[in-house]
Parts: structure tokens; sequence; C-alpha cells
């Protein structure tokens, strides 16, 4: 299926690895001119050598810096049609182990830093006519389980997305969201708990996962290529879960 991405020129934050790196590579397959955004150099470079992106070192938490990116981007490729809201961490434990130090940290980088990009990149889309936003939540934004100060800044996220949307559509700018399950990368909390147990993967696949499996980056990736596509033209302000059933909502 030709989703008439070429020469789209994306923009995903947190694109230096998981998810993120995923996304990345599903838009470079579609044609798509891409850059990635994330504060640790290194990986940056390690991806710059595999995939065929523009990189950017920002540290999104602050604002300045943002602001910074966004012109960077646009003066580098002229322009943006999409921007994935990807970046994002976990802090904390429960609401009484979590500092307010900690919420706020968590609301900063998962919730704040989207919406100051998405202020910033639908005023040069509101003068194109159009664009889409891409805001990658999570599951726990939309029901109980996980950590408090994550589910907080994702239920945050969809909220924002849903209002953000109807505000900007009369412009030709879609905002609509992507709520993953559980998806595998070896990052350092996959990795601590599959050191503590062998069979972890499998077992918490079993249990809470209809599928029977972890979700993988790229099926992430797959779905944010349809949503930015005119194919995806009637979804605005939703929020599609991508979890092999695991999510026990209705919706």
């Amino acid at each position: 299926m030709d989703l008439q991405l070429k020469g789209k020129k994306v923009l995903v934050t947190g694109g230096s690895r998981g998810i993120g790196k995923a996304i990345a590579a599903s838009f470079l397959k579609e044609g798509a001119d891409v850059g990635i955004v994330a504060r640790t150099k290194y990986e940056l470079e390690e991806v710059s050598k595999e995939l065929d992106v523009r990189i950017y070192t920002n540290d999104l938490t602050n604002v300045y810096q943002r602001e910074q990116l966004i012109t960077d981007f646009i003066n580098d490729f002229n322009g943006i049609d999409i921007l994935i809201n990807n970046a994002g961490a976990s802090y904390g434990k429960t609401v009484s182990e979590t500092s307010p130090i900690l919420f706020h940290k968590t609301m900063n980088l998962n919730f704040i830093a989207a919406v100051h990009l998405s202020q910033l990149v639908s005023q040069h889309m509101i003068t194109q006519g159009e664009g889409v936003i891409i805001n990658i939540s999570s599951i726990y934004g939309k029901e109980a389980g996980g950590v408090p100060a994550y589910n907080a800044s994702k239920a945050a996220l969809n909220s924002f997305t849903k209002s953000f949307s109807s505000e900007v559509i009369k412009y030709n700018i879609r905002v609509v969201g992507i709520a993953p399950g559980a998806i595998f990368h070896p990052n350092k909390e996959w990795t601590r708990r599959i050191k503590n147990d062998p069979d972890f993967l499998d077992n918490y696949a079993k249990s809470n996962i209809p599928a029977g499996r972890l979700g993988k980056p790229e099926e992430v990736g797959n779905i944010a290529v349809f949503l930015a596509s005119n194919k995806a033209a009637w979804i605005v302000g939703s929020t599609i879960s991508v979890d092999g059933g695991q999510s026990r909502m209705n919706y």
C-alpha cells in the first residue's frame, strides 16, 4: 500500500532507541525525510550509522532547547509535516513513595514537552495548510496499572490529544495518539527483569497478553505511518491501543 508519505518531513522525539527508532525506520521505508532527537549524542550517532536520519541533541525538558529544536528542524528541512511526540520516561514507584519532584519531572518530559512542541509545530502547519501530530501514549494512560506518575502523564497526554485535535482540525491538522501495551526492546528495565528471571517475558505474556507475546517496536511504527497518511484522514483525536489485547477496556 502506498501511503503517499514520500518527501514528508518528519520529526521523531526519543528516536534513538525502541519505539522511536522503529517509528523513524517505518517512515524512512515510506520515503519520508526524518529527523530524530534525543539527549544522548552517542546513541544518536549510532542510529545515524544505521538509518538515514538527521540527528538533534536536545534536552526536551528545557523550554529553550525545545524552541531551538523546532527552529533548527524547520531550517534544515524547510518545514515540518509530521511530529511524533515519543520521548518519555517513568520515575518513582507508588504514589506514597514518589515525591512531588518526581511527579513534576515525569509530567515535564512526558506531557509538557509534547504540549509545547505541538504548539510550536502547529504554527507552521497552520501556515502550510496541513499537518499531523502523533502522541505516543500508553494503555496505562487509559486504565490502571504501572507506575502512577507515568500513568498520570499519559492520561494527561490522551486528554490533550483530544482537546488539541478539536482545536486545530479546522486548519487541516490532525492530532491523534497511539497507546502501546508491553513492547519489548532491550532497555534497562526489560534487561533488569530478564536478568532476575530468564522466563520473565514468557510468563508475563502468558499472564497479561491474550496474543501470548510482547509487541514489537515495528508494530507501533506500522500504525504510526498509517495514522500519518491520508488513509487515516477521518481519525481525529483518537488514541489507538496497540497491545495484542492486553488492555481491559471496551474501546
